[in-house]
């Protein structure tokens, strides 16, 4: 028999075990795993593994942070760079503003996507203070194919404790995921005012008004009300050992509590916003990064499934935008790019570094993200499933910076730092996105997946 594509000859590495295999693609989907395949055109992965495409679940394409302050990478500078990486599926987000119903949101989000994006996405929805009044419009936004809900404990978008139980009740109710910004922003708000005040201006003091210890009760608190209320419940982007403690105690009371950290926290710390002028402004994000004693956590984590998944919180912002807040901290955008970059990442360090199993290491960057956020087709190597794959040539030697990295951004906070491992193909429902450093794909060729809960 035939196929469209195989794979041959390649060390396939999922999240449970490695193998030798060839694969056969017939249109988008996988069709056969085995020996001796033949297609009408094949690619040798002699020498290479070969994973499922991976999946980022927390990005921010073309984010509108008002007076014309946009995040750099729009969809489809964002997902072709995703697709350099290895990424094949990205889930974003629906921000709806004040006045704006949710499918409002929805749609102009869809339309703002559809045209641009080169891989396939889903889409979380944010409620805020001003949703509130909505949320019995959720099973609407549902239908659209929504079952993940952004909620946050911070910002403008910031829900009062009173608030956080009636969204998490109506999550609940239409069989959804909340996923949660959690800090504690009264606290932050009053350390930011005492900080300016004092004079201290300079982006060394964005951790020192996010203090890592409430960060901990944040999670904390969020947990306990969603255990109260009884929804499953992700927390977003942890780079401290006081959250890490948090969600690794609710798993071990067998509580549906998730976690994920994201690369900047892996290898960056606080140290970084101690550089002079627009350096140390360059790597602010929220929460703040931590110190270097919470690495060596977030890796033991990751590694005995206390974290169960790494995504990108991918935000990034141009020299030129971060540098707003060189006299005032709290001005400067948050946000770093890393859409490209963390399956190599990941590999190179957590792998290579002793820490993450092969297997592991696809889990975290692809399977539990598919599988929690509900992208059914996803994530896995089996017959039946979408052809979303990646070549990966472990001996490959990067070095990273603007010159090699493909994002939309004049900087990368991984500069200078050598991977030893890189995809040369990326494959998406069958067709071939980048091959050897070439991108094959094109505009709105990306879908998007409409989602069911579970």
């Amino acid at each position: 028999m035939t196929y469209d594509l195989v794979i041959k000859n390649g060390t396939v590495v999922t999240a449970e075990t490695t193998y030798q295999a060839d694969i056969g693609i017939r249109g988008e989907r996988i069709a056969a795993i085995g020996e001796d395949l033949s297609g009408a055109r094949e690619i040798d992965a002699a020498g290479r593994l070969v994973t499922p495409g991976a999946v980022d679940v927390h990005v921010h394409l073309s984010l509108n942070l008002g007076g014309g302050l946009v995040s750099s990478d729009d969809w489809f500078t964002g997902t072709r760079a995703a697709a350099f990486g290895g990424t094949t599926t990205i889930v974003d987000f629906v921000h709806p503003e004040a006045g704006e119903t949710l499918l409002q949101a929805y749609d102009l989000r869809r339309a703002e996507a559809d045209p641009q994006t080169t891989i396939d996405y889903a889409l979380h929805l944010a409620l805020g203070p001003a949703q509130i009044p909505q949320l019995d419009d959720l099973p609407q936004v549902v239908e659209r194919g929504i079952t993940t809900f952004k909620l946050y404990m911070a910002y403008g978008y910031c829900l009062k404790d009173g608030e956080l139980l009636q969204a998490l009740e109506a999550i609940r109710d239409v069989g959804g995921l909340p996923v949660v910004h959690a800090e504690n922003w009264d606290v932050i708000t009053t350390l930011v005012q005492h900080n300016l005040a004092a004079g201290h201006t300079e982006p060394r003091w964005h951790p020192r008004s996010r203090p890592a210890y409430l960060e901990g009760e944040a999670a904390g608190r969020v947990i306990d009300l969603a255990t109260w209320v009884g929804v499953p419940v992700h927390i977003f982007h942890i780079g401290c050992r006081e959250v890490v403690e948090r969600v690794a105690a609710a798993r071990a009371k067998g509580l549906p509590v998730y976690g994920e950290t994201c690369p900047q926290y892996l290898f960056l710390t606080e140290a970084a916003y101690d550089a002079p002028g627009l350096q140390g402004a360059l790597p602010v994000c929220a929460p703040p990064l931590r110190t270097e004693a919470d690495q060596p956590v977030l890796w033991r984590a990751l590694a005995q499934d206390d974290l169960q998944l790494v995504t990108t919180d991918h935000c990034p912002f141009t020299k030129e935008q971060k540098a707003r807040g060189l006299n005032d901290f709290s001005r400067i955008p948050g946000g770093v790019p890393s859409i490209e970059a963390r399956f190599a990442l990941l590999y190179s360090y957590g792998v290579r570094g002793g820490y993450l199993t092969p297997e592991r290491w696809v889990d975290v960057c692809c399977t539990t993200p598919a599988r929690l956020h509900h992208l059914e087709r996803k994530g896995v190597i089996a017959v039946g499933y979408d052809a979303d794959l990646v070549i990966f040539d472990p001996d490959r030697r990067v070095t990273l910076s603007t010159d090699t990295l493909h994002e939309n951004v004049d900087w990368t906070p991984y500069d200078g730092m050598e991977v030893q491992g890189w995809p040369a193909v990326t494959i998406q429902r069958g067709a071939v996105l980048v091959e050897n450093g070439t991108f094959t794909g094109k505009a709105g060729q990306g879908r998007y997946v409409h989602r069911q809960k579970k």
